[in-house]
């Protein structure tokens, strides 16, 4: 009996160092593992694909032609908005500077809004009705584009502080559009008022098939685009300086990158209305995971970052909780709760 607690003992003392060895050296793997950006991407797209399964098979008691054509078509309006805001708001931050800002400082959700409150004031909900969807997508997609090239165009100069003079003025038009709202509200007839509630706020339940064609195609032109600038958009994030000392011609860059921007944020406000938080809470999302600035890795981040958060939340507020309110009321508020974080730091993402 001796003998053999001797021989356990002996092998225990061999066996531990070198057990505690291995376990060392597979705990220093996985972490070399996890610091790779290709491997943090590839949970995100395992996760995205998790939540788009539970999306369209979740409570499923209907006929699947049907799951597919209604959920199916829910799934890309937000799949698209999650694209053109997400990809859009880390641009946006890139050219500013400043992870707190977002494109709605360039007042295009006033304007939509305004848009809605004109409309009805002018043609009535049957009018709007009367006037029809691609017309209507395509009014309000010209008019938001106008308007932010107009603000791009005339206030981004080659002035150093012009682009902080741009983001003044957009602030300062989207006060001016929502005082217009309001008026415009006080003077709609009261059984018109609930048909204009409505459209003020982002609901991807109502997206008309039809736009879903003509928006992915534009969505997709706007994310080449900026897939296409990566390496310059890298540059910009060193800064003004150290871009035109590395041969970028900063003005030009900046603009064209603007009405990008711009174009991508108006698409997904005619498409499903306006979303104010959700492309802060997103881009923030992509740079705290990634752990890196390179825009190779966090655009595509950010935009599985807001695939996973839409159906994701869709299906844990409609399927687990039974609520019936829309997933956008939620990102907003906990974007909101994200943006204050964020002033409170700073600005420090």
């Amino acid at each position: 009996m001796m003998a053999m607690e001797a021989m356990r003992k002996q092998q225990a003392g061999m066996s531990g160092p070198d057990s505690d060895l291995e376990l060392d050296e597979r705990a220093l793997d996985w972490r070399a593992l996890w610091r790779r950006p290709a491997f943090r991407l590839g949970v995100l797209v395992v996760l995205a694909l998790v939540a788009a399964t539970a999306f369209m098979t979740v409570g499923v008691e209907v006929e699947w032609s049907f799951i597919l054509q209604h959920r199916g078509s829910k799934l890309l309006s937000m799949a698209l908005v999650a694209a053109a805001l997400g990809m859009s708001t880390v641009v946006f931050q890139t050219v500013t500077h400043n992870t707190i800002l977002t494109p709605s400082v360039m007042g295009l959700d006033a304007l939509y809004q305004f848009l809605q409150a004109l409309l009805i004031l002018t043609l009535s909900s049957a009018g709007v009705v009367a006037l029809g969807v691609p017309l209507k997508f395509l009014l309000e997609l010209v008019l938001m584009v106008a308007l932010s090239m107009w603000l791009v165009r005339w206030l981004f100069t080659g002035n150093a502080n012009s682009l902080h003079l741009m983001l003044l003025v957009g602030i300062v038009v989207g006060i001016m559009f929502r005082s217009l709202t309001s008026f415009a509200m006080r003077m709609i007839d009261p059984n018109e008022f609930t048909s204009l509630q409505d459209r003020m706020f982002a609901n991807f339940n109502t997206v008309q098939t039809s736009l879903l064609l003509p928006a992915g195609v534009l969505t997709m032109l706007g994310a080449w685009f900026f897939w296409r600038r990566r390496h310059e958009l890298d540059v910009l994030s060193l800064g003004r300086d150290a871009a035109i000392n590395l041969g970028v011609n900063y003005q030009r860059a900046v603009l064209q990158l603007l009405v990008g921007v711009c174009a991508l944020v108006a698409l997904s406000t005619a498409l499903v209305g306006p979303v104010t938080f959700f492309g802060l809470l997103v881009a923030n999302m992509a740079y705290q995971w990634m752990g890196t600035r390179r825009h190779a890795w966090v655009l595509p981040a950010v935009v599985l970052w807001g695939v996973i958060l839409l159906l994701g939340g869709q299906v844990i507020l409609e399927r687990v909780l039974g609520f019936n309110s829309a997933i956008s009321v939620v990102v907003e508020f906990v974007g909101g709760v994200v943006f204050i974080f964020l002033l409170m730091r700073g600005g420090k993402a």
